[in-house]
Formats: C-alpha cells, structure tokens, sequence
C-alpha cells in the first residue's frame, strides 16, 4: 500500500483506501473497519501523497515525515499519546522535524499526523513502503 491510494476525508474519521476511482467519486475502503462506500468527488479529499508539511525553508512531503517517524520509533507506535500536550506534541514533532514551521503547523495537524502515522503501522503500510524502497536502492 503505497500513500497515493490513501485518501484523507474532512469530517469522517480516519483515512481511506481508493478502491475505485469513477467520473463522479471514489469507492473507498475505511482502514478503521473496513467498510466500503461511496463518496463524490469535491475538495474535502486528499491524498496523503500530495500532503506536505511546512517548515522553515520550504514543505516536506507527508512520506518523509513518516519515514523520519518511523526511523525514531524503530518501527513501532508513536512513543506520545496524539493526545498530548501541546507542548509535547512540539517537542516530539522537533526531534523528528527540527525545522518545521511553529507558525504554520498547527497542534491539531501534529495529532493528526501521529494519528495517521499509528493507523497507517497497523494496517501494515509501511512494512510496503519500506520494501519497495529498499528494491529502489
């Protein structure tokens, strides 16, 4: 499972594989429970291919941010809560993005961030990416 069939959607509650792409919506399968349904196509998807996070001197691609969790994480859960303080929160999102933008990324993205991240390990995610990485190499 690669992030480019991974659909983040505003007001339901964690990410979606695209089953099947039509002219007016996508089939999505929920990584939650696994329910299909049907949704219209419109501006409340995305992606998690074409997400970035701000920093400093430009965006990092979503993909980085998680490989930069995973490597501190030696491939397991987040070692925060997503319910952490929000001091917290920052401090865990410097040790892993030193030079992310405070005044752009906001608490809610960095829960949401590890909220995916978490979601994404379990439903095997990134044991795919990092092989097919490693086949790259």
């Amino acid at each position: 499972m690669t992030l480019d069939k991974i659909l983040a959607i505003a007001n339901k509650p964690g990410l979606f594989k695209l089953v099947n792409p039509s002219r007016s919506g996508y089939i999505v399968e929920s990584l939650l429970d696994n329910k299909r349904t049907f949704i219209k196509i419109d501006k409340t998807q995305s992606l998690l291919s074409d997400i970035s996070m701000y920093t400093l001197e430009g965006e990092v691609p979503l993909s980085d941010v998680f490989d930069k969790i995973f490597d501190k994480e030696n491939g397991n859960e987040t070692s925060i809560s997503p319910n952490a303080s929000k001091d917290d929160l920052e401090e865990y999102l410097f040790s892993i993005l030193p030079n992310y933008d405070e005044d752009r990324v906001y608490t809610s993205d960095i829960k949401k961030l590890l909220r995916w991240y978490n979601l994404l390990l379990s439903v095997g995610a990134f044991d795919a990416q990092k092989a097919s990485k490693d086949e790259e190499e």
